[in-house]
């Protein structure tokens, strides 16, 4: 085979694999402008819808304790401590069942050096029990929990925590406000396709985004949500992100 005949073969495989490269990229290419015009047809919207609750459920705790030198009179006057508390919650129209008390904390406290240091003489006692209501009457315990340092007077060293309030129809609530939100989407998707003069057709996929609820007007937000406690009265805000189709 002479000089001649080798350099036509050798254009031919190199016209053969340009034919062969400009194929394979044409359809990539193809194929991007398709993704690209899918993606001009889709809209994203995020949905959002609020709703004021009331909580239906308090949770709160008081705390006593007392100090003495000996540890059996420290517990002594823990339990007549106990006894007043008790009696004064029963005659505040609080059922006994209602009342939980925790278990006793003992601290051991050591007497301190006049240079500041703590030495390895015992000098008193101090018990620690707490007082636990959960209730439904939300109003009356709130009262109560204001109400409930009376117990100073009667000899107790009491103290009041703030009571945590709940909402127990939460998981019913999420679902309603999941479909006002996406209602809420769909409204937004319609508004945006009529100003710019496409149609939204369907509803593509939607991803629920994390509840916040909050005290009434409050302007704080949390990637992971946030469930307050803290009031009786709460709003929450469900946030939906959706994707329609459009043309």
């Amino acid at each position: 085979m002479d000089k001649t005949n080798n350099k036509n073969i050798t254009y031919i495989i190199i016209a053969l694999i340009l034919g062969v490269s400009f194929t394979v990229s044409s359809y990539f290419i193809s194929n991007g402008l398709i993704n690209l015009r899918s993606e001009q047809k889709i809209i994203r919207v995020t949905g959002s819808a609020k709703k004021q609750i009331r909580s239906d459920l308090v949770k709160w705790t008081g705390t006593y304790s007392v100090q003495a030198k000996d540890l059996k009179e420290a517990y002594k006057q823990l339990q007549n401590s106990q006894k007043i508390v008790k009696n004064y919650f029963l005659s505040k129209g609080i059922f006994e069942k209602d009342l939980i008390f925790s278990s006793i904390s003992t601290t051991t406290i050591y007497e301190m050096l006049p240079n500041g240091v703590t030495s390895t003489k015992i000098d008193s006692y101090r018990l620690v029990q707490n007082v636990q209501i959960t209730s439904k009457d939300v109003d009356k315990i709130t009262d109560l929990s204001r109400k409930s340092t009376e117990l100073i007077n009667l000899g107790v060293q009491f103290e009041s925590m703030p009571p945590q309030y709940y909402y127990t129809k939460l998981a019913d609530l999420k679902i309603e406000m999941l479909s006002l939100a996406t209602k809420d989407a769909v409204k937004r998707a319609q508004q945006i396709a009529e100003s710019t003069g496409i149609k939204v057709e369907r509803l593509r996929s939607a991803s629920m985004g994390v509840f916040q609820i909050t005290p009434p007007y409050s302007t704080e937000v949390s990637d992971y949500g946030i469930n307050d406690t803290s009031s009786v009265d709460k709003e929450i805000t469900a946030i939906v992100n959706c994707e329609f189709s459009i043309k």
